[in-house]
């Protein structure tokens, strides 16, 4: 290997030539690197087509992972929907319990008075099987939810049938289409400015507007009362009787039975009125009530 070589190059076909003398661990050396360059070509190909394996690897991976993504983002709004259902279920279980005095307080619907909303609370993740476990985490206790409300709805079903109480007598309807001027409770006169507890509420509308029946039930009183206002009372069965006041006229009469949505009169200005409107009340055993705790139409 350490001998010399010579190595002649011919220059033309008259006999010129060159001689290149070098020592045999040049020539090994350049036989080496010969060799590494041509490994390092074949390393470089089979890198270059792993890298595009990968790659097209990588592009298959991401457009799944947006699938997911949708289906994910589909299936909690599904989960978001069924949520709203049992919230309005249980809204209207709590009112229903205090309509037939089962409940004495309005009942918070929300579980440990927390707002139990999917979107807010477990979205945007940043990992997809962290998102799987808090969906299957929130269904489990939504289902616990869906469980306990079906035994409460059992319950109130039993308590309704046990007590005689009939649905279609409570005043669960708006008696008149209009929009509230004057709400149940503390307010400020608008005859003497002073605070008073106004006994029910004043809905206004149009002189003229049907003043319609929120419930069936029995005319215990239908006509003028001391402050020269045409009302109307409805005895509901219960304890439970509606009033209907400053009407314009009266389309019923005492002694007579009238049936849910029936018109009963309409509206007006009679009386002490400080414009068209009905003013609404509901007592329960004579004692003034939120007409709202009973509406549910």
């Amino acid at each position: 290997m350490f001998r010399h070589y010579q190595l002649v190059i011919f220059r033309d076909h008259h006999g010129a030539y060159r001689k290149l003398r070098f020592r045999g661990w040049l020539f090994a050396l350049m036989l080496l690197a010969l060799a590494a360059l041509v490994a390092g070509d074949v390393y470089l190909v089979k890198y270059y087509y792993n890298y595009k394996r990968m790659e097209h690897e990588l592009t298959e991976w991401e457009a799944r992972g947006q699938d997911q993504n949708a289906q994910l983002v589909s299936l909690s709004d599904k989960v978001k929907a069924l949520e709203t259902d049992l919230a309005r279920i249980r809204s209207f279980d709590a009112k229903l319990r205090r309509m037939v005095n089962l409940d004495q307080e309005p009942r918070d619907v929300s579980p440990e008075g927390e707002q139990k909303d999917f979107d807010k609370k477990y979205l945007p993740l940043y990992r997809q099987e962290m998102l799987g476990r808090k969906l299957h985490q929130f269904l489990a206790e939504l289902r616990d939810q869906t469980a306990l409300e079906l035994a409460r709805q059992q319950e109130l079903a039993t308590l309704v049938e046990t007590a005689g109480v009939r649905l279609a007598a409570l005043p669960t309807r708006w008696p008149v289409a209009g929009w509230i001027a004057a709400p149940f409770g503390e307010r400020v006169s608008p005859f003497t400015g002073k605070k008073e507890f106004h006994k029910g509420m004043d809905i206004a509308a149009p002189v003229g507007t049907e003043v319609r029946s929120p419930g069936e039930g029995t005319v215990t009183f239908a006509g003028e009362t001391e402050d020269g206002s045409f009302s109307v009372v409805i005895d509901h069965q219960g304890g439970l009787a509606a009033s209907f006041g400053h009407m314009r006229d009266m389309l019923v009469t005492k002694g007579q039975a009238v049936a849910k949505g029936q018109v009963i009169g309409h509206v007006g200005d009679s009386g002490q009125a400080s414009g068209p409107h009905l003013h609404y009340e509901t007592r329960l055993y004579g004692v003034p009530v939120n007409p709202m705790r009973y509406i549910l139409e």
